[in-house]
């Protein structure tokens, strides 16, 4: 993971380089020459044998990488050729037993009436576990009357809105926005502007595609946005609070249900321990509200209160409530 920190960073500064390796590298060694003193600060020859240094490196481990990659994939066809084989060997023995047989038997009179009754009974059965799942919908709909009317999440607790996309973890959120250029847009065409409370998305001299002002706050120093195959922004935003689920991206968006969210599309390894451990007590909790239950901490009330009867019998507790 720590390897992979800067991935989205530099995968969208290669995005903005039409020339492939040949340009990004000459930006890269453009950069070190005006802003550093790596060719001229060491000792002579220590800048080409730091750079062989990490190319030797990587090239190594992008060998060893290679190599069980195509380990895997030839492992993975003898699978699929065995598998194959195995197949052809039972269909010639399923053809050899048919061809064995006595061929089509006709069902009696009680046989045939058995089996419409066992068809029957199916179709009753089928038609009642549907009725139930529509029942179950219907007070799943009903349980709280505040979340009627709001969008259920997408696959990555977000939501899929007219101009934009947006998914999130408890600890990121990122967006996804179409230019609709109707052609290629590079980088330097763009005008992306991101703030605590609000982006601004657009290309140069023409109207904003997205703005508007952020539903939460968010660490825009640690933001940042990329072009993805020159048609589309994608800005990855890290949240100031960690411990909460938005339910919209703007404040002008529609919400989004977040009882209705799957904690464990986000990711809670990347979590410290302490924050985790936070996090998930606060997914248990509102798993047990959403089915009725008590909650962590009321149920450690109810184990006090418990404990304190059994310890006052001469008390009587028949009014007590827990809150």
């Amino acid at each position: 993971q720590e390897e992979e920190r800067f991935d989205s960073m530099l995968m969208g500064l290669a995005q903005q380089h039409p020339g492939g390796i040949t340009d990004l590298l000459d930006s890269f060694f453009g950069f070190l020459r005006r802003k550093t003193d790596y060719f001229t600060g060491g000792q002579k020859g220590y800048a080409e044998k730091v750079l062989l240094e990490k190319f030797h490196h990587h090239q190594k481990i992008a060998s060893k990488e290679k190599k069980e990659e195509d380990g895997a994939k030839k492992a993975a066809e003898q699978a699929r050729k065995a598998r194959l084989a195995e197949k052809k060997v039972k269909e010639a023995q399923e053809a050899e037993a048919s061809s064995q047989s006595s061929g089509i038997r006709e069902l009696t009179d009680e046989e045939a009436e058995q089996l419409q009754k066992k068809l029957e009974a199916k179709k009753q059965t089928e038609a009642t576990s549907m009725d139930v799942d529509k029942k179950d919908d219907e007070e799943e709909e009903e349980e709280d009357p505040n979340d009627k009317g709001k969008l259920k999440p997408n696959e990555g607790n977000g939501a899929d809105l007219d101009q934009y996309r947006w998914t999130q973890t408890l600890a990121d959120v990122e967006l996804r926005i179409p230019l609709n250029a109707g052609g290629p847009v590079r980088g330097k065409d763009l005008s992306v502007n991101i703030q605590q409370k609000s982006i601004k998305v657009g290309l140069k001299g023409k109207p904003p595609v997205v703005q508007g002002e952020l539903a939460y706050k968010i660490h825009a120093d640690d933001s940042f946005w990329s072009l993805e195959d020159q048609r589309c922004v994608i800005i990855s935003m890290e949240k100031v609070n960690k411990m909460e689920w938005w339910n919209r991206m703007m404040t002008t968006d529609p919400e989004i249900n977040t009882k209705k969210v799957s904690p464990e599309n986000s990711k809670l390894g990347d979590l410290d321990g302490e924050t985790r451990g936070m996090v998930e007590k606060m997914m248990y909790d509102q798993r047990q509200k959403q089915m009725g239950l008590p909650t962590s901490e009321e149920q450690k009330k109810e184990d006090m209160l418990k404990k304190f009867m059994a310890q006052h019998p001469e008390f009587d507790f028949s009014q007590a409530k827990v809150s």
